[in-house]
């Protein structure tokens, strides 16, 4: 009996103990306890600025055709003759018919015989002439196979105009005369007098009408600026003589 009222009366008091505990204790040992707050806040990410985007790129432009007169369609480079040129042996010509691109021919040389060689027309004369004269004979002679021929004609090289110097001078030969030239300036041109010229005895022999005629020239003088006359422009086939 004694122990059952002992395990009565400790009931009893679990039972008290039980009531008497606050709601807020059984709510305390109830919730999970609570983390440590971080230290440092974590920082606010920085929005990006998006990239600008890039140009287009600019359409590839397509090559205009060359206006008239551009390089693409100017004739050959020449040279200019004297006023008073016609074309001889050695002289190098191009001949063009725009229309006509088969029948053009470029650096044509005259022959000894006077004549050039031309694609369809064949030999054409053209020593003696100038290149007006040569340029009117040559279409129309190509007016037999084509309609409304027009054809020019260019110089590109002067070697038919030629003054010879020899004697005593620094480099005697043949030199071309494509622009009005003086005898000291041909003798200049030649490398000056050597060491033992007579440069007071100088000709200059030309033919005319058949005939040799000659003249004489004071180098001495000349250099001195005394009787000028007597430096006389040279024709073409005119030979300076040196003693």
């Amino acid at each position: 009996m004694r122990m059952s009222g002992f395990v009565k009366l400790a009931a009893a008091l679990a039972v008290a103990a039980c009531v008497n505990v606050p709601t807020a204790a059984w709510d305390q040992v109830a919730a999970p306890s609570p983390q440590a707050p971080a230290t440092t806040a974590p920082a606010a990410a920085v929005p990006q600025q998006p990239a600008p985007p890039s140009p287009a790129p600019a359409p590839a432009q397509k090559p205009s055709a060359p206006p008239a007169g551009t390089a693409a369609q100017r004739p050959p480079a020449g040279v200019t003759p004297p006023s008073d040129y016609v074309i001889g042996p050695d002289d190098v010509l191009t001949v063009i018919f725009w229309r006509e691109k088969d029948m053009s021919a470029d650096n044509l040389v005259v022959r000894p015989d006077g004549k050039i060689t031309l694609p369809i027309l064949n030999d054409i004369q053209a020593a003696g002439l100038t290149p007006d004269q040569l340029r009117q004979k040559v279409s129309e002679a190509a007016s037999r196979y084509v309609e409304d021929a027009n054809a020019t004609v260019i110089v590109k090289s002067i070697n038919s105009r030629k003054v010879f110097v020899t004697g005593q001078v620094a480099k005697p030969g043949p030199y071309p005369l494509v622009a009005p030239t003086t005898v000291l300036q041909m003798l200049s041109i030649a490398g000056g007098l050597g060491d033992f010229a007579k440069s007071q005895r100088i000709l200059v022999m030309r033919i005319e009408g058949g005939q040799t005629k000659s003249f004489k020239f004071n180098y001495k003088e000349v250099a001195e600026g005394r009787n000028l006359q007597q430096n006389i422009e040279l024709r073409p086939g005119d030979t300076i003589v040196v003693p």
